[in-house]
């Protein structure tokens, strides 16, 4: 009987130790001993600062179009929606950041541009031109902005690789569904957070189930930022990752091991 209760309790305890506590799966929990439901204010995104081999869209508008024509390239393609800027269209036509720090745009030449905000690099060109060729009677409009914000997440998520969004800010939150979220055996509290900077490689861990993640500076990212979503320990037992699949697993074993002692008893 003591036999029996200890093969019992052995295989109770294979199932709960194999199985995914639910409290690692779900998001944002507020973690305080309290109780008490607290307001949590997200660290505020910082203006991004160009670096080199970043890729701007500039666009130049005026009054008379043809004024400022031969400032802009082409990279846009029609869609339903109207005329829209394509991706390739962008990396092969928008200005990219060499490596002191500059970019290249026509008639206007060499435009430093290392170090600033998008904001300061189009009050830099709107400056320019209207100093060397315009009048503010010619009202120049510039827009200046990244060729969208890339990041690169790998691990256990469900689509991995390099991804884009067409929008200014992007939380870890948003990039993790944007790459299909992370998956069941995906480590939800222990997310790398990998920053190239122009003083190195900064590296960060964040764990998402907790609420106070987004105090975090790394919970808004920068472009180019690389995502890495660790594996749990239960991926590489294989014992089932619900109670249901650990049951299998146990009963397959078990049927295992007994088949393997009835042929060597006979």
């Amino acid at each position: 009987m003591t036999k029996n209760c200890f093969y019992i309790l052995l295989l109770i305890s294979i199932l709960f130790t194999s199985c995914i506590p639910v409290k690692d799966l779900v998001y944002l929990q507020d973690k305080s001993s309290s109780g008490e439901q607290s307001n949590i204010a997200a660290v505020q995104s910082k203006p991004y600062r160009l670096q080199v081999n970043d890729v701007l869209s500039i666009d130049i508008k005026a009054i008379d179009p043809k004024l400022v024509a031969i400032f802009n390239t082409s990279t846009t393609e029609t869609s339903n929606s109207g005329v829209v800027k394509s991706e390739s269209g962008l990396y092969f036509n928008g200005f990219t950041v060499d490596d002191h720090g500059n970019i290249r745009m026509p008639i206007l030449g060499e435009i430093n541009v290392i170090g600033y905000t998008l904001e300061e690099v189009r009050i830099k060109i709107e400056k320019k031109l209207l100093e060397e060729y315009f009048k503010s009677e010619a009202n120049i409009f510039v827009t200046v902005k990244l060729a969208g914000f890339r990041y690169t997440i790998n691990g256990e998520v469900g689509s991995t690789g390099t991804k884009t969004l067409y929008q200014e800010h992007v939380n870890i939150m948003e990039a993790i569904a944007n790459a299909g979220d992370i998956t069941t055996v995906g480590n939800r509290k222990s997310v790398t957070v990998i920053r190239q900077t122009p003083t190195g490689v900064q590296m960060n861990d964040l764990d998402l189930t907790d609420v106070n993640v987004m105090k975090s500076p790394y919970y808004y990212l920068q472009p180019n930022d690389y995502i890495y979503v660790k594996p749990l320990r239960q991926k590489t037992w294989g014992t089932g990752q619900t109670g249901i699949q650990s049951i299998g697993t146990i009963i397959t074993l078990l049927s295992l091991a007994t088949t393997v002692y009835l042929i060597l008893k006979n």
